[in-house]
């Protein structure tokens, strides 16, 4: 069945009442997870996890995915208004859009930000709707080593990327790969790291995992260290753009495109990079007048371009968790551990047994976008009023709904106190500057690269030689080592230049 044909059944599925009603309420709250400081899509996505775990796998998935947009449009509101960007990629926002609200443009600034978003969104789903299938289909002629070297590259450069050290990357990874050997070895059958408990024999859940990352250790965090974030809040002007504006931001948006879509394909790629790259190339294009206004007025195209790049990177990033399995940012994996929930493993099969689900998930994001535009610039001044919700009743609400979400899954007591107890790791992680991603990633990914190596060596009847004794294999331990060494070459070069 061709791409278009595909396609059209994915609208087909996504376009019932019901789906649709979910991707609204998706777009809804990741718009307003979004507006609210501190609490990212992976936040709310791991939250909500338990409590959809009764829901359909397609309605489950368009709702995610309607976070997942809906919180990355959102962001951008917190960042112009209140220089508080939620997300690592909303900061680049903020040093441009922050300084337009300051002189009375917030309303230019939020409405560069939501067009920008959803042209970017809309060219980068293209971008996924035509290369995926591609994608999936090569892959499929992948064999066990090369997955086990697709995952432990996946490892190296989550673990680099996700964090400003490697070192506690890979210690948070290794901490992940830790917690996904508890339990029964897939072969043997043997218990394996449970110190006798009962409860520990299944394994420790996902969603357990990520819901004390991200959403309890949130609030612990709060609750420490309230009160050092200021809440200046600037006055909102008409969401509207002149002329000139228009003409200043069309080209950024479109760069902003170009820059963002390749980053999210690459399993190193996330929404840092491509942002701070968007910034940087749009302030070297720009002359005169529009230069000063960088740093000083706040120049649109500085909002214009990072927030097209933000978008396009995103929605770029659903091809490599789609066709290989692999996150590349905290909200992709928790996706993945939402995924696994209902017993789907995304890979290059993906696309042939679940196809419907796959067709009406990329088919839900082209609807989302419309809706995401729809919700943001004619409705920005209430999502606005969502800033002066009081922060202790939003968190103790969220650590309530999470608390009641994790004990939903086996009614055990067990799990809440294993819930507090990763909410703390959590913490502690966050406090000393250790990246919670990492340990998603190693849980989920762990188990099927021990698979993978497992299957390798039998392959290669007991023999290691097998991962070198295939081109692909050895062009990944290739782009492996490149991965780990050439970091560490270039910051040593740089410190004896």
């Amino acid at each position: 069945m061709d791409i278009f044909a595909s396609l059209l059944q994915g609208f087909a599925t996504a376009i019932s009442p019901a789906n649709l009603v979910w991707a609204f309420i998706g777009c809804v709250l990741g718009t307003a997870v979004g507006v609210l400081p501190g609490i990212g899509p992976a936040v709310a996505v791991a939250m909500l996890l338990p409590i959809t775990a009764k829901v359909d796998i397609t309605a489950s998935m368009i709702f995610f995915s309607g976070i997942y947009y809906g919180a990355m449009y959102g962001g951008s509101t917190t960042s112009i208004l209140l220089n508080t960007p939620g997300e690592t990629a909303s900061m680049v926002t903020a040093m441009e859009g922050n300084k337009m609200a300051k002189n009375g443009r917030a309303g230019a600034a939020l409405a560069t930000s939501a067009i920008g978003s959803f042209i970017a969104g809309t060219v980068a789903t293209v971008f996924v709707t035509l290369f995926a299938p591609i994608v999936a289909e090569y892959a499929v002629k992948l064999g066990p080593p090369e997955y086990f070297l697709l995952m432990v590259l996946a490892f190296t450069t989550v673990s680099a990327v996700l964090g400003n050290s490697t070192v506690r990357g890979m210690t948070s990874l290794f901490l992940g790969l830790g917690i996904g050997c508890i339990g029964l070895d897939q072969i043997s059958g043997q218990p394996r790291y449970t110190m006798g408990i009962p409860e520990l024999l299944d394994g420790i859940e996902i969603v357990l995992v990520a819901v004390g990352l991200f959403a309890v250790a949130e609030v612990l965090h709060f609750g420490i260290y309230e009160g050092r974030v200021s809440d200046t809040q600037n006055a909102m002007s008409r969401v509207y753009m002149t002329g000139r504006e228009w003409k200043r931001s069309i080209g950024a948006w479109l760069r902003g495109t170009a820059i963002g879509a390749p980053f999210g394909c690459i399993p190193a790629g996330g929404t840092e990079i491509p942002t701070f790259l968007s910034y940087a190339v749009e302030k070297k294009l720009a002359k005169g007048e529009n230069r000063e206004d960088f740093g000083t007025r706040g120049a649109i195209e500085g909002v214009a371009g990072p927030e097209a790049a933000n978008n396009a990177a995103v929605t770029a990033a659903m091809i490599p968790l789609l066709t290989l399995g692999i996150p590349t940012s905290n909200t992709t994996a928790v996706l993945l551990g939402a995924f696994q929930n209902y017993g789907i493993q995304p890979g290059p099969q993906l696309f042939t047994t679940s196809a419907a689900l796959v067709w009406a998930l990329i088919a839900s994001l082209y609807i989302g976008n419309v809706m995401l535009l729809i919700l943001n610039l004619p409705l920005v001044k209430i999502w606005v009023q969502l800033l002066k919700i009081p922060k202790p009743q939003l968190y103790a609400g969220i650590l309530i709904f999470a608390t009641v979400g994790a004990y939903g899954m086996r009614q055990s007591s067990f799990d809440i106190a294993l819930l507090w107890g990763i909410g703390l790791l959590g913490l502690l992680m966050r406090r000393f500057d250790f990246p919670t991603a990492p340990v998603v990633v190693g849980m989920i990914l762990g188990p099927l690269a021990e698979a993978q190596m497992r299957n390798a060596v039998s392959i290669g009847e007991g023999s290691f030689r097998v991962f070198v004794e295939r081109p692909m294999s050895i062009g990944l331990i290739v782009v492996i080592v490149a991965v780990v060494v050439l970091p560490r070459v270039y910051r040593r070069m740089k410190r004896v230049a």
